[in-house]
């Protein structure tokens, strides 16, 4: 019966064991994608910001090509 305890005691700490390291493994995994996923929301922004820009600019040189054609 001391052989069962045993054996089961070592069979949960390995259970334990693994699931530490999964959890190392998840808590990595989870600090990657984070760290992506706020350089994609930054890389949008840009994005974003760059397309306003672009629209700003041709709006604008469409008013001046309207004016022109005007005079």
């Amino acid at each position: 019966m001391a052989d069962s305890i045993a054996e089961q005691l070592a069979q949960l700490e390995r259970r334990v064991e693994l699931l530490l390291a999964q959890n190392s493994r998840l808590r990595d995994e989870n600090q990657i994608l984070r760290n992506a996923q706020e350089q994609l929301v930054a890389e949008r922004a840009q994005l974003l910001e760059k397309t306003e820009l672009a629209r700003a600019r041709i709006e604008s040189m469409i008013s001046r090509l309207k004016a022109m054609e005007h005079h």
